[in-house]
């Protein structure tokens, strides 16, 4: 089985999944610390010529988790095996949780992906070499990918925030979750660790979408 057919098989899943999800609901996955790597930092740290290699695809087409790790390096210490995702982006970026950055010593601002001016420096260490990197470290926001046809149902738009109730067995809220719209993107939200570990929730599990002025 190639990979253009197990992305396949991961997008009509999601698609299933989401068919079968009432109108507000949205299926939500905790995303565990990692980095995004432009193409000469990943030089640095693998080598010349280096590639990255796939474990497995992640819920937004075309990306995925690599065989790759490396060792983020801070003033108080260190965390191993830090997965490095696909594909390559044209900055580096290190996303790790509050948990992890009071591991390190370092102080991220929280910001959405991509936002990287003026965040917190970091070092990384691969195998055949180390990188400073003078910003772009942050702990990422909530957030909820979705295409433009999902936010109509829904109702929100690109940039806008929401609230995210999930009913478990420590039921939480999320409020200030980020919309980001992409004819690119399968509907799924992200969150961390931490948040996650809040309230019990689960990769799998679904949260209730509502509008920031809304009384539940």
């Amino acid at each position: 089985m190639n990979g253009k057919t197990i992305q396949a098989i991961v997008e009509d899943v999601l698609i299933e999944l989401v068919q079968h999800t009432a109108p507000n609901e949205v299926p939500i996955s905790v995303s565990a610390r990692h980095c995004h790597l432009k193409h000469t930092d990943l030089e640095s740290l693998f080598g010349k010529g280096y590639e990255l290699s796939k474990k497995n695809d992640l819920s937004q087409p075309g990306q995925f988790a690599a065989n790759e790790t490396v060792t983020l390096i801070g003033p108080r210490g260190c965390i191993e095996s830090v997965r490095i995702l696909g594909p390559l982006r044209n900055q580096s970026q290190v996303e790790i949780s509050k948990t992890d950055s009071i591991k390190l010593g370092v102080d991220p601002p929280l910001r959405e992906s991509g936002d990287i001016k003026g965040s917190a420096p970091i070092t990384l260490l691969g195998p055949k070499g180390s990188l400073y990197l003078v910003e772009g470290l942050i702990v990422a926001k909530a957030h909820i990918h979705m295409s433009p046809q999902e936010a109509m149902k829904l109702n929100v738009s690109n940039g806008e925030y929401v609230r995210v109730k999930v009913e478990n067995e420590r039921p939480i809220t999320f409020d200030k979750v980020l919309i980001r719209v992409s004819p690119d993107y399968i509907v799924d939200m992200h969150i961390d660790t931490d948040e996650a570990n809040s309230g019990l929730v689960k990769t799998g599990q679904r949260g209730t979408v509502s509008k920031v002025d809304e009384v539940w």
